[in-house]
């Protein structure tokens, strides 16, 4: 039934998401030249990984070491704070790999440092839109995030999918969070540190807030990190890599990046 209701809203939304990214991809092309689409591997179903579509909003680098902040383009930067980057990823919903809710598909190398707990996150499709997106997005940290997701997945409902994609559209008509506070999502797991170093300490789990016991217009709080939090503080992604995918392993010697914005 749920799967049905995604296509059915994939359905209705491309009949203004085609004809509006037809626009999105020529701009594009004509500003910033090259592919007009990110790609980039999530984590979906079950730890299935997939290629998420964006469409892209930084130019190339000019130098290896060029960070990524002035890469961003003008265009660019619009299409973040409006979402509409995101808008190529009705065909991953027409194609299975995500619905329009759940939670948002993560990086590989957030995965693997996930506890047994906290893999339950992968129990169902990756979303469009979820609960921990519309209670802070990248203003909060990722243990909170993670907490509010798992919240989601056990307590799901038709009546919970409703409520989320009125607060998307709240939030799509009033941007915030779209980018941590200096470019950095904390709680994010370092790349050089082990799974198995970060795994015992998300045992305890984040106190999530119950939406039912709270008046549908009041703003759901949101919980705070715990005493020791599973993820070391201050460690930031790339939101678009570049060049070619490489293996887990050999993603996780990299060293710690921080940069513009992680994968949302």
């Amino acid at each position: 039934m749920k799967r049905g209701g995604d296509l059915a809203v994939t359905v209705l939304a491309g009949i203004v998401a085609i004809p509006l990214g037809l626009v999105i991809a020529l701009l594009i092309r004509c500003t910033t030249g090259g592919p007009v689409l990110f790609r980039q591997t999530r984590t979906g179903l079950r730890g299935e990984e997939f290629q998420i579509l964006k469409f892209r909003t930084m130019r190339d680098r000019r130098f290896p070491e060029e960070e990524d902040a002035p890469r961003i383009t003008g265009l660019g930067e619009l299409l973040r704070r409006t979402s509409l980057d995101e808008l190529p990823q009705l065909w991953n919903v027409a194609r299975g790999e995500m619905g329009v809710i759940g939670p948002r598909p993560t990086l590989p190398e957030q995965v693997v440092h996930y506890s047994r707990r906290q893999r339950g996150r992968l129990d169902v499709r990756p979303g469009l839109t979820g609960w921990a997106q519309v209670q802070g997005r990248n203003s909060i940290t990722w243990p909170q995030r993670i907490e509010l997701d798992l919240w989601y997945v056990q307590h799901r409902s038709l009546r919970l999918d409703v409520r989320i994609l009125l607060l998307t559209v709240k939030v799509l008509l009033r941007p915030a969070g779209i980018t941590a506070a200096g470019g950095v999502n904390p709680g994010f797991p370092a790349p050089t540190e082990p799974a198995e170093a970060v795994a015992p300490a998300a045992s305890a789990p984040v106190p999530v807030p119950t939406p039912a016991s709270l008046p549908a217009s009041a703003p759901v709080p949101v919980p705070a990190p715990p005493a020791h939090q599973p993820f070391p503080a201050g460690i930031g992604l790339p939101r678009q890599a570049t060049g070619p995918r490489q293996a887990v392993a050999q993603r996780l010697a990299r060293p710690a990046v921080t940069a513009v914005e992680e994968a949302s």
